[in-house]
């Protein structure tokens, strides 16, 4: 099953069933907003969420894309990409979260035609703030799938204060096997969507007050449901990325974990710049810049005269067709091949600088401090540098 087709079918079952589609989906927070990007599908309806009326009524649905650097690190593995795309549904005071796994269970065995066999949910087991989430435990025993209660792994909540709430996640099993075990237990549990009855709001001294209205907000991540839908073993091998895997690998030969950096951080790159953010060495355009000097310093590890100009603008197309977004292509290509110049005229300056007396024993903290106060130097290219110098 396509993506797209996903996305269709997923939007069309709930508008048959009342909710609206919210449009306009940016990875750009409302004005005033303190955080850099759009992190999940609800970020955007907060106000809403805690009792502001949604001039579209009380039953949304969306595809939000989204961006979130804190797993970084983990880009590469099965399931975590930087830029991904969300699809959601909110109930603003209207049904409770048993219809909302109703309507989920639905979905997925007969829009989708999942096994329902393949099932597995997580509850919230219940802690010393609130009970267990007895409605949303006797829903999965009436429909046959199995249960695991947890404590904080069902606990959502979007930062330390605001609104949160118990939740309820539904995972697809992945293995070669019948299902097995259960989800905390075996990570061929895949989670796949994610229900949150968000109730409550928490206070700066941790207590729980009840929001004015009881909500329910769904996340399901669109390429991990796609690659598994698709029998893929990760979201890199989803029908989003065959351009990539096509085009790629012939012009940069690479190991799989350096061309799945590759794939996420330039499709990433070009989906920020389209939504018209530039780089920049502070906040918000410090996220391209990072995402591009990771790529740059991969590809030139093993060859120095690769060149983001050999770029396939197929690549670029593609990606801004897939996020429908209408920035000029040539523009996008101009300011990946600036930001190549900018990061080779820095590599330049921070080896004539790391051959420097001072900095050929151990660097310590106050090193680190200097080179970036200094000179302009991140920690991570000192120590890739570093890395260069030694090998």
């Amino acid at each position: 099953m396509k993506t797209e087709h996903i996305v269709r079918t997923f939007v069309e079952y709930f508008e048959e069933r009342g909710h609206r589609r919210v449009t306009g989906s940016t990875l750009l927070p409302p004005p005033g907003d303190p955080v850099l990007f759009t992190t999940s599908g609800m970020h955007p309806l907060t106000p809403y969420l805690e009792g502001r009326p949604h001039p579209l009524g009380g039953r949304l649905v969306n595809v939000q894309r989204c961006l979130r650097t804190t797993d970084l690190e983990e880009v590469g593995d099965a399931t975590h990409l930087t830029v991904f795309e969300m699809l959601g549904t909110w109930s603003l005071g209207d049904y409770e979260g048993p219809q909302s796994l109703d309507w989920g269970y639905g979905l997925l065995t007969e829009g989708l035609g999942i096994d329902p066999g393949l099932l597995h949910a997580t509850v919230h087991g219940g802690d010393d703030r609130t009970g267990p989430d007895t409605a949303s435990l006797e829903f999965w025993q009436s429909r046959g799938v199995p249960v695991e209660l947890t404590v904080e792994d069902n606990w959502w909540s979007n930062g330390p204060t605001g609104p949160c709430g118990p939740d309820s996640e539904i995972f697809l099993w992945s293995g070669d096997t019948p299902p097995r075990s259960t989800p905390t237990q075996d990570d061929r549990w895949v989670e796949v969507w994610n229900h949150v009855m968000m109730r409550h709001r928490r206070l700066d001294d941790g207590s729980l007050v009840p929001l004015p209205q009881r909500n329910v907000d769904t996340g399901l991540g669109l390429e991990r449901l796609a690659s598994l839908l698709q029998g893929r073993s990760s979201v890199y091998e989803g029908d989003v990325f065959d351009p990539w895997r096509r085009l790629v690998p012939p012009m940069w030969p690479l190991e799989e974990s350096s061309l799945r950096l590759v794939y996420d951080h330039l499709r990433s790159a070009v989906v920020i710049l389209g939504d018209g953010v530039r780089p920049s060495n502070t906040g918000r355009g410090y996220v391209p810049r990072r995402l591009l000097r990771r790529v740059l310093t991969v590809l030139w590890r093993g060859d120095p005269s690769r060149s983001l100009e050999e770029l396939p603008v197929e690549l670029v197309e593609h990606t801004l067709d897939h996020f429908r977004q209408r920035m000029d292509v040539g523009e996008i290509r101009g300011v990946l091949l600036d930001e190549q110049r900018r990061f080779g005229r820095l590599l330049d300056r921070g080896r004539q600088v790391l051959n420097r007396t001072r900095f050929q024993g151990t660097l310590g903290e106050g090193d680190l401090h200097y080179l970036h106060d200094t000179h302009g130097l991140p920690r991570e290219l000192v120590m890739s540098l570093r890395q260069e110098q030694e090998g």
